[in-house]
């Protein structure tokens, strides 16, 4: 897919997920753009230049008044759902129905179409839409800054803990992410197709934990333990199912399912992928992990 100028301001998007880490990025590349945007969370928390609404995925009654009005659709499945499709596509199939004419969901480089959870939604969103795209980035390089649990252990102990081994992954930016999403939401013409989204380097998460540790100027070491113990592990901070998933994802990434990088954000947006380095620098810049 090549970078296709977006088209001019006429039609409204709702995101959901309006507060997360790719959705409240899409919402401010959206209306930094002068794009109308409703932002749909559970608590209809304020976006800057958007439209607040109420959603909940497992709350039917909140998606009608949220879908009002809009022609495109940013998805982003429940987090932790093993199986999204079960809202998700209900969901689908009623935004269709109220004239929303375009879906980009939000999926994953590790889950192929028609693969487990979202990999289900992947596989049924053309047969309900004529313009699609699906979103399928490599891991975030916000985890080490954020909210997530790795980012949580560099803050607390100085450790990022995972079953990878010497295994790499192309790690992606975020805003990198926001940016194929507004192309695809507002550009001429859609992809239809599953894009893999990375940054322009895979790494380990030895080389990860150093870079980090430069960065931020405090010691931060990778800790690779067995399959069996970081399940565990996650077993006592989420559902067993979900952290046997995110155990067999790092295993994957040990066998090498991840080691891989491509052009994709430079095709769609016209410009090159961000390094994890400078990005490490910006988001510590704003909060140190």
């Amino acid at each position: 897919m090549t970078a296709h100028a977006p088209t001019p301001a006429t039609g409204t998007t709702l995101v959901t997920g309006a507060t997360g880490t790719t959705g409240s990025r899409t919402c401010a590349q959206l209306t930094a753009a002068g794009h109308a945007v409703k932002a749909a969370s559970r608590r209809a928390t304020p976006v800057p230049g958007a439209e607040a609404v109420a959603f909940d995925w497992y709350d039917a009654a909140t998606h009608d008044a949220a879908l009002a009005g809009a022609d495109r659709v940013y998805v982003v499945p429940p987090v932790g759902d093993p199986d999204p499709a079960a809202v998700v596509l209900p969901f689908l199939r009623r935004a269709r129905a109220a004239g929303v004419r375009r879906a980009v969901l939000l999926s994953a480089s590790s889950v192929p179409q028609g693969g487990p959870a979202v990999g289900k939604v992947h596989e049924a969103l053309p047969g309900i839409f004529d313009e699609w795209a699906v979103l399928r980035p490599s891991w975030f390089m916000q985890n080490f800054t954020g909210r997530h649990l790795h980012a949580h252990s560099i803050r607390t102990e100085g450790v990022i803990r995972t079953a990878t081994g010497t295994g790499r992954v192309g790690f992606v930016d975020a805003e990198d992410i926001a940016a194929v999403a507004v192309r695809t939401l507002t550009g001429l013409r859609a992809p239809n197709t599953g894009l893999v989204l990375t940054g322009p380097e895979a790494l380990g998460y030895d080389d990860v934990a150093t870079v980090v540790a430069e960065v931020t100027g405090r010691p931060v070491v990778h800790r690779s333990l067995p399959r069996e113990e970081l399940t565990s592990r996650l077993a006592a901070l989420m559902p067993e199912r979900f952290a046997t998933l995110l155990a067999d994802m790092d295993e994957a990434i040990a066998e090498g399912a991840e080691d891989r990088v491509t052009d994709t954000v430079r095709s769609v947006t016209g410009r090159p992928a961000r390094d994890f380095r400078s990005v490490m620098r910006r988001e510590s810049g704003r909060s140190r992990p």
